[in-house]
């Protein structure tokens, strides 16, 4: 089966319940959420609900109808920042984002000729809370941060810059790409406006599964307009949650297989989840510098990354012991930029970026062990 080394792409494997409750919806229920008052259309319908609840109680949020799912994080960033930056507003982010954040903001540069400020950050991607701001402009309108780098796992001071974003009355949307389900969020404590989440990285859900959940009271303009199963003489989106921000079929048997590993997450706990994968990332960055001619980027103290490593080898291309590990080890990993040349710019390794590994829930200290066993003779061929 091999070592998998890759969570930081998408979670391997799953709770076995998450495959359990997709092949049960789809056997056995198989109508849509919404759209029909027949007994199956209404079972479907409680069990996307039961799936918002899951979300909200997970995150620490009161009110799980602003709980909008989405097919992914990338869709959820676009929705909200698409949704409320206007033409010639200015938004503030940081130097460590991945390109669901940056590329959205550059064509709304380009094509709305609104303004970025990217926040400084040393090597190791620390941003000081009031480099924020100092940015801050009387049209800004949006201020996004990552919450953790997806590149060097850099855990961003995400309270303090939420209390500054509501000292201004500016919306604070957080991408929790790389730390929901991995590490303690609490939406009303951590001052955040607008959570961004994927399931099927730490969530341990399916692909094609997100969110957003919107704590914000602002006006935020839909994605798309189309069927909600309600309201359908109307001929222009609702204006409520969920259905403002929802629309189409939804993925029903997807969000359900979600609901599943956000319960198997409350199950075990965030916190013990947290302290289990900082133990297995403490002992890979000890074990990670036995290693001749290895560079190690970010953070090397556990307690202030999720489970992200970047690092190269000296004389060897990322992507050459990406493949030796792979092929004559069976150890899956990353590299390559990781869609974050932003973050590849802040370390100097946008050139021929790094190796990555992502450390999940279900990986120990013997797949550490056997990857640096690899690596060292990788190292002896250089």
């Amino acid at each position: 089966m091999g070592i998998y080394l890759d969570n930081a792409a998408t979670s391997f494997p799953k709770p076995p319940q998450v495959a359990k409750a997709i092949c049960d919806f789809i056997e056995n229920i198989g109508a849509t959420a919404g759209r029909g008052a027949y007994q199956k259309a209404l079972q479907a319908d409680r069990m996307i609900y039961e799936s918002r609840k899951a979300v909200a109680k997970l995150f620490g949020y009161h009110d799980a109808s602003r709980v909008v799912f989405t097919s992914n994080v990338t869709e959820s960033l676009n929705l909200a920042i698409n949704g409320i930056v206007k033409k010639g507003d200015h938004i503030i982010t940081s130097s460590l984002e991945h390109n669901a954040v940056w590329r959205c903001i550059k064509t709304l540069e380009r094509d709305r000729g609104i303004t970025i400020s990217t926040v400084p950050c040393t090597e190791e991607g620390y941003t000081k809370p009031e480099d924020v701001e100092a940015l801050i402009r009387p049209n800004t309108s949006l201020i996004i941060f990552n919450h953790a780098s997806n590149v060097i796992g850099t855990l961003q001071p995400i309270r303090e810059i939420g209390a500054i974003s509501k000292k201004y009355k500016i919306p604070f949307l957080v991408d929790a790409a790389q730390t929901a389900g991995a590490y303690p969020i609490d939406i009303e404590k951590d001052n955040i406006d607008l959570l961004a989440f994927t399931g099927h990285k730490s969530l341990l859900g399916p692909m094609g599964t997100g969110g957003l959940v919107v704590g914000w009271e602002g006006k935020i303009l839909p994605l798309k307009s189309g069927g909600t199963g309600g309201d359908s003489a109307y001929e222009y989106q609702p204006d409520y949650f969920p259905n403002s921000l929802e629309t189409g079929t939804p993925n029903v048997a997807g969000i359900i297989g979600l609901k599943e590993g956000i319960k198997f997450i409350l199950q075990e706990g965030v916190e013990t989840i947290y302290q289990k994968e900082k133990e297995v990332i403490a002992y890979a960055l000890n074990r990670l510098q036995e290693i001749d001619g290895i560079t190690i980027y970010g953070p090397k103290d556990a307690t202030k990354i999720i489970g992200v490593v970047s690092f190269n080898l000296k004389n060897i291309s990322a992507e050459e012991v990406a493949y030796g590990l792979d092929q004559k080890y069976g150890i899956m990993v990353r590299s390559g930029l990781h869609c974050a040349p932003t973050a590849h710019q802040v370390m100097g390794t946008k050139e021929g970026g790094t190796v990555r590994i992502g450390i999940g829930y279900y990986n120990e200290k013997k797949d550490i062990d056997a990857l640096v066993e690899a690596l060292q003779e990788i190292s002896s061929y250089s």
